[in-house]
């Protein structure tokens, strides 16, 4: 077996600590950057990157942000679809009104204006926790909604009261709107999505991590040994927010193209929710597994039967799939798949004796 970690040895501390301390580890996230990035833009036609690759890395990094503050702080939020939606809109305004700027800076600092939102009703986690907080941030998610089809500012004063994206460029080539190609717009998510999961990975390894989860462990342990508990709470809401938010702009700007209320309502909450609680709490690597699963069962599901099951039933299947997975992992492995793929790990390092 090639999954060996014999003779690698580590003589300081921060090389234990790394993000990928075996060698086979580096290689292989090499190997499957490669393959994202050159790959998969010259061989897969604009039915691939647009409604399978695209929208999977979308969800992913929208489910990347909810971990980090459900799966690590352990503070439960239905509002993820209302966070993603600052973020589209407040894109679209700063591409409205500066249509100068560069549109990757518009979509970064988007996430901006949803971390502030996510600051403001993250305040009550100081005083409520589990169900009533998940309540809170379930009523953030209404609010929101509201005031994206209820405030005409936001989408320029528009008869559809849709916001759509106009063509944009990026050192000179386009990058938003009808214009710009598969080719491109993938790429661009991909690499903000490759860029934010790196952050992401030192932040939950850090300070910030480790304070995160003590709060999720025992938040009146955390507090005794010092660590102030709401600081700690509304940073996670805030950074948390910001990758909803950017993902929210990416999902328009790089995906979809036009965007309606219903584009950010509960349903993509519920959806992202799911993703993380069947890829594994906790866990980056399962935020995109849990993305890369319940995007493409539908798709699966069509494929395999064909025209033996219509577009509903195919949609009614794919939900009980879904549900019947949620309980099984919530009861047998409740840190889902990222879990499985970490026990395979283990047992290829002492095969052909596994434990």
């Amino acid at each position: 077996m090639l999954y060996r970690e014999t003779g690698q040895f580590k003589t300081t501390y921060s090389a234990d600590q790394a993000v990928f301390p075996i060698l086979q580890d580096k290689i292989g996230i090499i190997l499957m950057l490669a393959f994202l990035f050159i790959v998969v833009p010259l061989t897969f036609n604009d039915f691939w990157l647009g409604g399978i690759m695209i929208p999977t890395l979308v969800f992913a990094l929208a489910a990347v942000g909810l971990n980090l503050l459900t799966g690590y702080a352990g503070q439960l939020s239905l509002g993820t679809g209302g966070f993603m939606g600052v973020g589209a809109y407040a894109c679209y305004k700063l591409v409205t009104i500066f249509p100068e700027v560069n549109v990757l800076i518009h979509i970064m600092l988007s996430g901006v204006f949803a971390a502030g939102v996510g600051f403001i009703f993250g305040l009550p986690s100081l005083r409520i926790k589990g169900f009533y907080l998940a309540v809170a941030t379930l009523a953030s998610q209404f609010f929101l909604e509201w005031a994206f089809g209820r405030v005409p500012w936001l989408y320029n004063y528009n008869d559809s009261g849709a916001i759509e994206v106009p063509t944009r460029e990026a050192f000179g080539i386009a990058v938003t709107g009808p214009t710009a190609s598969a080719e491109t717009r993938y790429l661009v998510v991909l690499t903000i999505v490759v860029f934010l999961t790196w952050i992401a990975s030192n932040l939950v390894r850090g300070r910030f991590g480790r304070s995160w989860m003590a709060i999720r462990d025992m938040d009146i342990a955390a507090e005794l040994i010092g660590i102030r508990l709401l600081p700690t709470k509304l940073t996670a809401f805030a950074i948390s927010s910001y990758y909803c938010g950017v993902a929210g702009a990416c999902m328009v700007f790089l995906w979809l193209g036009a965007a309606e209320v219903e584009s950010f309502d509960i349903n993509h909450s519920f959806l992202i929710l799911f993703m993380v609680i069947i890829g594994g709490l906790g866990s980056l690597i399962g935020c995109f597994l849990g993305a890369a699963f319940l995007w493409n069962l539908p798709i699966l599901l069509r494929s395999v039967f064909g025209d033996a099951m219509d577009a509903a039933t195919v949609e009614h299947v794919a939900f009980m799939v879904v549900g019947s997975m949620i309980i099984f992992f919530l009861i047998v492995e409740p840190h889902g798949l990222a879990r499985l793929w970490q026990i395979t790990k283990q047992k290829l390092r002492v095969w052909p004796f596994p434990y």
